[in-house]
């Protein structure tokens, strides 16, 4: 198929969504499909207050439109509720066009707890209403499913999550404990954006044996770390330094209350590391039951269970994930047109088009006799 992707989240960010879609479409090209990708990237943007590193493209309707006309895309997937995913929801809404979406994030927790004096009541309107004409909204977990429908969400459908397990691999963990070499044990590790909506503060703040460790970078870095100096921030890493991470840590926390899934969860499991959240829709819909971590209103008692977990166990759990399956999943959730309709929606617009040109072209009464004269001048 030919897929339209618009996105509001695209490098050089790093966070779920855009490592998600990345995984996705190197799969799906290796399945046989074809992308457009729009994002912020080619337009003219302003940074979102209080998260510089998202860019937001405004006024950018017109442009998707003359790429959704060139592309003639199979099936159109709007990645985010941002300016530039409104923007082509209101383009396939014009054209008839059908689309889908997905809800990579618990978006109206998200910014109550970024500006407070915007209440979750007002978000969820807001993120309803861009929903509402999707052919189906994919979500990553049953919780999240649960909820949504709670929220009047229609035509919601499960999109899971995948783990290069390659890369996250239990041997690349040290007898020396690597990047926590000198630290006292046990290594109790969060990685991820330092930022207030991550919830870190509840973590740095676990009453707990041995040693915290926070890798990442966020607006909310400095004021921890000044706030919590017995703790080790490390800073970003990325690629093998970052599996060293996950594989030399006892535990991972997770004490995010707004993410929907939480990637970092399946790569420490996939490292061997068991993992430690709250009993909130991402972390209760991956590990109870599995024996690779644990789920507690007390995030202290998630984190005793969790550490007591098999790391061969964890390791296992992890190994069903993968991201072939999240792709193939991904595309049978798509909502194309059937053949024979797409081919009469894209012959019937091409006239339109032509037609329009032609309409353009052609002068009006009187205009081609004014012209003629002011040559003649």
């Amino acid at each position: 198929m030919r897929i339209m992707l618009v996105t509001d989240a695209w490098d050089p960010q790093v966070n779920g969504v855009v490592r998600t879609m990345k995984r996705v479409i190197a799969e799906c090209e290796q399945l046989g499909h074809t992308w457009d990708i729009v994002s912020p990237n080619g337009f003219k943007t302003i940074p979102l207050p209080t998260y510089s590193e998202i860019k937001l493209a405004f006024g950018a309707k017109k442009v998707i439109e003359e790429r959704f006309l060139e592309f003639a895309p199979d099936a159109v997937h709007i990645a985010t509720e941002g300016p530039l995913g409104w923007a082509a929801r209101a383009v396939c809404l014009r054209h008839k066009f059908p689309y889908t979406t997905a809800y990579h994030t618990r978006f109206p927790e998200y910014i109550s707890a970024r500006f407070c004096f915007v209440p979750t009541w007002a978000g969820y309107q807001y993120v309803r209403e861009f929903h509402k004409y999707s052919g189906r909204v994919m979500v990553a977990t049953a919780s999240m499913r649960d909820e949504l429908a709670a929220q009047k969400f229609k035509n919601i459908i499960p999109w899971s999550r995948g783990v290069d397990t390659d890369l996250f691999h239990p041997s690349k963990r040290m007898d020396d404990r690597g990047p926590f070499k000198g630290m006292k044990g046990p290594i109790w590790l969060n990685v991820g954006r330092v930022a207030v909506e991550k919830n870190i503060a509840a973590f740095l703040e676990t009453d707990l044996p041995g040693t915290k460790v926070v890798v990442g970078d966020g607006p909310q870095l400095e004021s921890l770390k000044a706030k919590h100096t017995d703790a080790h921030f490390l800073g970003v890493k990325q690629g093998e330094e970052l599996a060293a991470c996950f594989a030399n840590a006892d535990c991972f926390v997770f004490p995010s209350l707004t993410d929907t899934f939480g990637l970092v969860i399946l790569e420490a499991m996939a490292a061997g590391t068991p993992v430690a959240g709250f009993n909130v829709p991402g972390p209760r819909d991956l590990i109870p039951g599995t024996g690779a971590g644990a789920v507690n209103d007390d995030l202290a008692k998630a984190c005793h269970e969790a550490l007591a977990c098999s790391r061969e166990t964890t390791r296992a759990y992890a190994e069903t994930y993968s991201w072939r399956a999240c792709a193939e999943q991904f595309v049978n959730n798509l909502e194309p047109l059937p053949v024979p309709e797409r081919r009469r929606f894209w012959k019937k617009l091409a006239r339109l088009r032509y037609a329009l040109r032609i309409r353009r072209r052609k002068p009006k009464p009187g205009e081609g006799e004014a012209s003629a004269a002011k040559k003649a001048k």
